[in-house]
């Protein structure tokens, strides 16, 4: 009888141990099938930049799109006019993602991770200069808004705008628009043939 009690506890020992082991194991599993949320890049579909001349004059407005992403596709880039030489241009920006109906505006998610974000303004030809008009939360530009100077005369060119994410803003030259050194992810990237008249 004695021997048998302590058999008894033995076997209730092991599957006391078994059990708590079995626990642990699960709770494990329960933390594999429920990771930590990821940020997830937001699918930027359309870029649209809009030019309004100080003074007065026609709008331009330049657009990218891309519905099908890194599909067979390619983008479809419009600009609605020519520029003027010699003329000071306010511009702006809206990015969409039109995979979504209604299309999401991402230019609010931009704003709030402004730390982490940078547009870059780069031309060919000496065709226009630009200057930032807002910036992060450190003082560090941002590009969402801008202002675009022609050249004095008239000449045909490129724009191309690209956004990068984490890009190093206190390297040499990112403040001013350089993008040699800015590093980080391409968020997307858009080429515009610019006619200056």
């Amino acid at each position: 009888m004695k021997t048998l009690t302590l058999k008894t506890i033995k076997q209730v020992s092991l599957l006391f141990l078994i059990s708590i082991a079995f626990t642990a194991c699960s709770s494990d599993d329960d933390n594999t099938n429920n990771p930590e949320p990821v940020n997830e890049e937001e699918v930027i579909t359309t870029l649209t930049a809009t030019l309004i001349p100080v003074g007065g004059g026609t709008t331009v407005t330049m657009q990218t799109r891309d519905l099908d992403g890194d599909g067979p596709n390619a983008p479809v880039v419009t600009v609605s006019s020519d520029l003027v030489a010699n003329t000071v241009y306010n511009g702006s920006l809206v990015l969409l993602n039109e995979t979504e109906s209604p299309a999401g505006q991402i230019n609010e998610e931009i704003v709030e991770e402004s730390n982490e974000h940078q547009f870059f303004y780069n031309v060919t030809n000496s065709i226009a200069t630009f200057t930032y008009e807002d910036f992060d939360d450190n003082g560090n530009p941002l590009g969402l808004e801008f202002t675009l100077t022609t050249a004095a005369t008239a000449m045909t060119g490129n724009l191309t705008i690209t956004l990068r994410h984490e890009p190093s803003k206190n390297a040499v030259g990112v403040s001013d628009g350089d993008i040699t050194n800015a590093g980080g992810e391409t968020d997307v990237q858009a080429i515009f043939p610019i006619v200056i008249q």
